[in-house]
């Protein structure tokens, strides 16, 4: 079966590349595409696709609005977001929307590509950099998040160089251990939190960030 994409992107050049990119699979079908937000559903409901691309900076109706909207009349289409903001306000807004994936405009190729299948499969995915910028917010969070309360103090200082984006080896470096032992750190992180990988702690930011917000 093939996957039908929906295309929404306000820059053409781009949009064509992604077309190019994206047709060169077969398993994979462009249905639509559009530059305007405020086609997206009506869009969406004449070409039936199982995915919609959306960039979240679009004139009129922002990328985020337009998943709010699509997703309140077609709750089974996925959408992952394109954006060339790396920002965590961007990344949480965007899920908190129903997004299922954020993808850095700069990485749309493979990464866009993972993007597409993982969520397919009912899996929330970001691209690294997004990843490492919203694992990072949980030491930044109010008392609903307070990663102290569960973790050591050298947990804490793993999952603080894990956010930022370096290796087991580049930890170990920094902190002057063996770099099994920063694994055995990293281990304990996620079971002493709940989480099996970077997108589960996103995923928990955004779950304390609604319960905030109510």
């Amino acid at each position: 079966m093939q996957i039908r994409i929906l295309l929404a992107d306000d820059h053409q050049m781009f949009r064509d590349a992604l077309c190019h990119l994206l047709q060169s699979h077969p398993d994979l079908q462009v249905v639509g595409q559009t530059g305007d937000g405020a086609q997206v559903v009506n869009l969406a409901q004449t070409t039936a696709p199982h995915l919609v691309c959306m960039d979240i900076n679009m004139p009129g109706l922002n990328g985020i609005e337009a998943t709010r909207q699509l997703l309140a009349a077609l709750p089974l289409v996925k959408v992952v977001a394109l954006s060339t903001y790396l920002e965590q306000r961007y990344v949480l807004d965007t899920l908190k929307a129903g997004a299922s994936g954020y993808v850095a405009k700069a990485e749309a190729s493979d990464e866009l590509l993972r993007a597409i299948r993982a969520v397919l499969h009912g899996r929330t995915y970001l691209c690294p950099d997004a990843a490492a910028l919203m694992a990072g917010g949980l030491l930044d969070k109010g008392a609903k998040i307070r990663p102290a309360t569960v973790l050591g103090k050298r947990e804490q200082q793993v999952l603080k160089w894990v956010a930022d984006g370096f290796t087991s080896n580049q930890i170990a470096e920094k902190m002057q251990i063996a770099a099994a032992t920063v694994e055995v750190h990293r281990r304990n992180i996620m079971r002493k939190l709940d989480r099996h990988s970077v997108a589960e702690l996103t995923r928990y930011v955004v779950n304390c960030e609604q319960a905030q917000s109510e």
